[in-house]
């Protein structure tokens, strides 16, 4: 696609209604609000800049300037004629195609860092004169491929503080697991492959567990990795359950770890009887299971979280005189431990036998790993017995608004011609730039869509929290927490994603 159409329509004319000899345009992209957030998110882990600026480079290399001028140039010129009903003219367009690479100065703040609402996490200007309509031209582009990676980061970055809590409570022991606990098995239920990769990337800025294989693809392309970025394990789905049959459910378990005899292997559980397969199939299987050199991982998928992992009984203890507990009572991790035991940590909490395990991946929510981990931990079990498949339904019900992301412009900058005495010569005109600090502040607004105002730099106070100053002249720009990253079509200042996950696993 051409990438001068990958904006909004009213962007096509804005090049004509600043003010005249507007010579820059200088905005920054900022998540105002935690309004809509997930519950504990104290603001957003700062991700995705260096891929989404890769990714607008790519578009406008391949689909723009490598293009000839008369085809690109023309296409422009026929669409928006026809969209806006007017012979539109495109010689801006020439221009930018004559000049050759994107006149832009792009800063952000270092990826991986915990960054507080209100505080830029991007900046960007127009570093020629003539072309200070491409800062907001292509801020459409920016707000759409940005806001998700940095979004599903956050979220990431708040399951493994969750996570990390109840291990550190329960299981201090097996701290290693925490990288792996959160997996990633949302592809199905996002919208594109485009945003499997976004989302997908962010989540693996926390976790290591994922099966959206496109996220592979995209941090080598756009983060440099040559090494490991994401795994996972054998596992089966319905389909092969089904295909064994109904009535030889435990012949299919036993094929599949007859064909794979060492690792991890996980079972789709709950395709006709989850109890039947925790409270007998698993029973007749278990010293197969245990001859194992690997573990067979139990994946129950329907039903309420937290009940089928924890079970409906709550109490701590049992009264004599109640009737033994039903599986649907106990859970599945009470249920396995019935049968293969473990070990009890030095925190005084149940571990399961390393042969056994259990995953759930449907319906996952931060609040119900939360109470997953708390419940586990109130009948005495490591939260770190479970691993949770962490969805679209965490990843995909989300928009723009969570953090409240938005692009705006805070400062610009007018040429003016004055009259100058030179002498003999007479009166020439020389231009004088004239810089203006604008903003943002609707009347029937409550605060959120306030904007900065001016120029605009990050530093870090003496207790190394994050402040924005504004107002601050060219200077100022050039220091502090935002740091260049692309300029004039070059690259810089790029990170790794195993930089990203040091920077946040020092977070927590």
């Amino acid at each position: 696609m051409n990438p001068l159409l990958m904006t909004d329509g009213y962007k096509t004319g804005h090049h004509l209604m600043y003010p005249d000899n507007t010579t820059l345009v200088y905005s920054n992209f900022t998540p105002r609000s935690i309004k809509y957030a997930p519950k504990g998110c104290i603001g957003v882990i700062s991700f995705g800049q260096q891929m989404t600026i890769k990714q607008i480079h790519d578009a406008f290399e391949k689909e723009f300037f490598s293009r000839p001028k008369d085809e690109v140039c023309g296409e422009m010129k026929k669409e928006l004629s026809l969209y806006l009903n007017t012979d539109y003219d495109v010689t801006h367009f020439e221009k930018l195609h004559d000049l050759g690479y994107l006149p832009i100065a792009v800063k952000a703040i270092t990826e991986g860092t915990l960054v507080p609402v209100k505080i830029p996490v991007l900046t960007i200007y127009n570093t020629h004169p003539e072309f200070s309509w491409i800062t907001n031209y292509l801020e459409t582009i920016i707000s759409n491929m940005l806001w998700k990676p940095m979004t599903s980061a956050t979220i990431a970055y708040q399951y493994r503080k969750v996570l990390t809590s109840w291990m550190e409570k329960t299981d201090k022991e097996r701290a290693w697991f925490i990288d792996w606990q959160g997996h990633d098995f949302s592809m199905r239920g996002m919208d594109s492959i485009d945003a499997t990769i976004s989302s997908g990337l962010g989540h693996a800025t926390s976790f290591m567990g994922s099966d959206s294989l496109p996220v592979i693809h995209g941090a080598r392309k756009y983060y440099g990795t040559q090494d490991f970025i994401v795994g996972s394990v054998n596992a089966t789905e319905h389909s092969v359950m089904c295909a064994g049959g109904k009535e030889d459910e435990i012949e299919t378990f036993r094929r599949l770890l007859n064909k794979f005899p060492t690792g991890i292997l996980s079972v789709v559980s709950d395709t006709w009887d989850l109890w039947k397969v925790c409270t007998e199939h698993v029973v007749t299987l278990k010293e197969e299971i245990l001859a194992r050199n690997g573990k067979l991982v139990i994946r129950p998928d329907s039903g309420d979280p937290v009940d089928i992992i924890c079970g409906t009984y709550q109490a701590q203890t049992i009264p004599e005189n109640i009737k033994p507990l039903t599986p649907s009572e106990k859970g599945v991790i009470e249920l396995l431990w019935d049968v293969f035991g473990g070990t009890v940590n030095e925190q005084g909490y149940k571990v399961l036998d390393s042969h056994i395990g259990a995953i759930y991946g449907d319906s996952i929510t931060i609040d119900r790993a939360d109470q997953i981990c708390g419940r586990l931990e109130a009948k005495g079990f490591a939260s770190t017995n479970i691993v949770l498949g962490v969805g679209s339904f965490t990843y995909q019900y989300n928009t723009r608004d969570t953090f409240g992301f938005a692009m705006k412009a805070t400062y610009v900058e007018v040429t003016e011609q004055v009259g100058t005495s030179i002498g003999e010569v007479g009166t020439m005109n020389a231009p004088k730039v004239i810089g203006r600090e604008i903003f943002k502040d609707p009347i029937t607004d409550d605060g959120t869509k306030k904007s900065a105002t001016g120029l605009l730099s990050v530093q870090k106070d003496e207790a190394g929290n994050l402040v924005l100053h504004d107002k601050v002249d060219w200077n100022a720009v050039q220091v502090g927490e935002l740091k260049d990253i692309y300029f004039n079509g070059t690259f810089m200042n790029q990170v790794t994603l195993d930089e990203i996950r040091n920077k946040i696993k020092a977070l927590i």
